[in-house]
């Protein structure tokens, strides 16, 4: 999770329509969650709202730094619907992308399982 903090730009794998989909998020860690936004009626949401997912976040470096790691943790997505988490989850670095107005929600994530691995390129 040390790891996931230091980007801010991932992926969650779910279900649409029976079939498996990657999409990209940004993302913070919040009280020890991943936490993204969504747009209601947007395949991400629907496919987030009280389903098990994977997300995903890596971190390759170049020929000045020839190492990478890539994180991978699963649970639960669910919409932040208690206040004061979601005031909280409203402060955090999220920014907007691909998101126009204010009918965005905030989706947390919190891991079941976490793994990873390091890699030397």
């Amino acid at each position: 999770m040390a790891l996931l903090s230091t980007v801010s730009v991932g992926r969650v794998g779910v279900h649409i329509d029976a079939l498996p989909a990657v999409l990209p998020v940004k993302f913070a860690l919040h009280s020890g969650s991943v936490v993204f936004r969504t747009v209601p009626g947007t395949k991400l949401h629907d496919a987030t709202q009280d389903a098990v997912v994977a997300f995903q976040a890596d971190h390759y470096g170049d020929i000045r730094e020839p190492f990478g790691w890539s994180v991978l943790v699963r649970g639960v997505a669910q919409q932040i619907s208690d206040p004061s988490t979601l005031a909280a989850a409203r402060l955090l670095p999220l920014g907007s992308w691909a998101l126009e107005g204010g009918s965005d929600r905030y989706m947390r994530l919190e891991p079941a399982l976490v793994s990873g691995r390091r890699v030397v390129l």
